[in-house]
C-alpha cells in the first residue's frame, strides 16, 4: 500500500502562467466592495453595465419568445453556429442597414464576448500583436493574455472627446498585428466617432488586410440615433461585426449575441476557424437564441425610452461632477458609461482613488487603469444606471471626498 501522506504537507498545485496575465478589473473589484459591505457599509454598485437592478425591465415580447421556445421543447442543443431563425433574422438587420451578409456569415453567440474571444482565438497566436483603444475594455486584454498574444494599445484623446489618434493607429500596425479592435459607440467613455474617423480607421484596416473587429454593441444607444455600422461604410473591408441582446435589448443575463462575418472573400478561413471554434463549445443557450428574432423585428419602443432615461442621467452626471473643481468630465454621447478625472495628489494613483472612495462612502467605480490607462492620470469610469435622485446623492458624496481626497 502507497504511504499516506498529510495534506497539509503537499505542495499547492500549480496553475497555468497564462493566468497571472488575466485580469478583470470591472470584477475583481468587487471582492473588495464585499469586505466593505461585511464590515457594515452599504455600497453603491457603479461598477458593472447591467441595466436590471436599477428598474430598467426586458422587454414582454421577448421574454415570451423564449418562454414559447422552452414550452415548444427548444431545451436542448442547438447547432452551434446558431438556430436558423435568429441567423437570419441578423443577416436580414445588417443587410438592412447596409452590410450585406448572409445567414452562413453570421453566428449565434454567448454574448458579444464569446463573439470576440471566437475571433481573437481564430487569428492570433502566441506572439501576435492585436490593436486594442486606451482605455479599452478590459475583455480584450484578459482574451489575449490567455492567448498568449500581445495587446498594442492605441491612444484615445479625452482632450478631443476621447477620439483615436489616427497617426498613433497607423505606426503602430506591424507585420505581427493581426487585428484593429475598435469600439463605438464606446465602453467605457461613452465617445461615438465621426463618420471620416470610421472610415479612416477601415482605411487602415484594409490596407494593411488585418480584421477589424468592429464591437458596436452599444449602436442603437447613441443619444443622437442609431450609430452606422462599420460594415456599411465599406461592405468588402475585412470587418467582423459584434452585437448582443444584453444592452439595447435588456437581456445582459440571457448571453444572446451574434457576429456577423464581411462578405469579402479574405475572412473565409477566418470564418471557417470561428465555426470550428464554435462546434467545441456546443452552443449558446439555446431558448434565449429564439429571442433574437423577436428583438430584431418585433416592437424597439423601449429603446426610446431608455435613451431618453440614460441621456438624461448623463446630462446629470456631466453637470455635477465638471462643477468640482477636482474633476474633470468628457461628456458621453452614448451608452451608460463615463469617465472623469481627478486631480491626483503627488504619488497617488486611480487605484489610491477608487479604493479610498469605496471604503469611506460606499460608492463601487473602477480604476482607470484597468482599462488600461496610465494610474497617475486618475481616470476611473462610472456606470449611471441608478435613478436621478440616487446619483445626485452618489455624486454629492463623491465631488466631497474628490475634494477630500486632493487635500490629503
Amino acid at each position: 500500500m502507497p504511504l499516506s501522506t498529510s495534506s497539509s504537507s503537499l505542495a499547492p498545485i500549480k496553475v497555468s502562467a497564462r493566468v497571472r496575465g488575466f485580469t478583470y478589473a470591472i470584477r475583481n473589484i468587487v471582492a473588495e466592495a464585499r469586505k466593505v459591505e461585511a464590515a457594515g457599509k452599504k455600497v453603491r454598485y457603479l461598477n458593472i453595465g447591467d441595466p436590471i437592478p436599477f428598474g430598467f425591465h426586458t422587454p414582454p415580447h421577448l421574454i415570451a419568445a423564449v418562454e414559447k421556445a422552452m414550452r415548444d421543447g427548444h431545451n436542448g442543443y442547438t447547432a452551434s453556429v446558431g438556430v436558423a431563425p435568429a441567423r437570419e433574422a441578423v443577416a436580414r438587420e445588417f443587410t438592412s442597414r447596409g452590410m450585406p451578409v448572409t445567414a452562413d456569415r453570421c453566428i449565434i453567440t454567448s454574448g458579444t464576448s464569446e463573439g470576440i474571444e471566437l475571433t481573437l482565438g481564430a487569428i492570433a497566436d502566441a506572439g501576435d500583436e492585436v490593436l486594442v483603444p486606451t482605455p479599452t475594455y478590459p475583455l480584450y486584454t484578459a482574451v489575449l493574455a490567455k492567448l498568449g498574444a500581445r495587446a498594442v494599445f492605441y491612444r484615445t484623446d479625452p482632450s478631443n472627446n476621447w477620439q483615436p489618434d489616427l497617426d498613433d493607429v497607423k505606426r503602430l500596425i506591424s507585420p505581427a498585428t493581426r487585428a484593429l479592435v475598435v469600439i463605438d459607440p464606446n465602453n467605457p467613455t461613452g465617445a461615438v466617432y465621426p463618420s471620416a474617423t470610421r472610415k479612416a480607421l477601415i482605411d487602415l484596416a484594409d490596407r494593411a488586410n488585418i480584421v477589424l473587429m468592429a464591437d458596436e454593441v452599444y449602436g442603437d444607444l447613441a443619444f443622437d440615433g442609431p450609430a452606422p455600422l462599420y460594415g456599411s461604410l465599406n461592405p468588402d473591408a475585412p470587418i467582423i461585426s459584434y452585437s448582443s441582446l444584453s444592452k439595447a435589448y435588456l437581456a445582459p443575463g440571457w448571453r444572446g449575441g451574434w457576429l456577423a462575418c464581411g462578405r469579402t472573400e479574405r475572412l473565409d478561413d477566418v470564418l471557417a476557424a470561428i465555426k470550428k471554434l464554435a462546434d467545441g463549445r456546443l452552443c449558446s443557450p439555446g431558448p434565449m437564441q429564439f429571442a433574437v428574432e423577436a428583438a430584431l423585428t418585433g416592437d424597439r419602443s423601449h429603446q426610446a425610452t431608455f435613451i431618453r432615461e440614460l441621456k438624461m442621467r448623463a446630462d446629470l452626471t456631466v453637470s455635477r461632477l465638471s462643477a468640482s473643481p477636482d474633476l474633470r468630465c468628457v461628456a458621453p454621447r452614448a451608452a451608460f458609461y463615463v469617465m472623469p478625472q481627478v486631480l491626483l495628489p503627488p504619488g497617488k494613483t486611480d487605484e489610491d482613488f477608487v479604493l479610498g472612495l469605496l471604503r469611506e462612502t460606499g460608492i463601487l467605480c473602477v480604476y482607470g487603469s484597468g482599462f488600461g490607462m496610465p494610474a497617475d492620470q486618475g481616470f476611473f469610469r462610472i456606470v449611471y444606471l441608478a435613478s436621478p435622485d440616487e446619483l445626485s446623492a452618489i455624486y454629492d458624496d463623491l465631488v466631497a471626498y474628490a475634494r477630500h481626497f486632493r487635500a490629503q
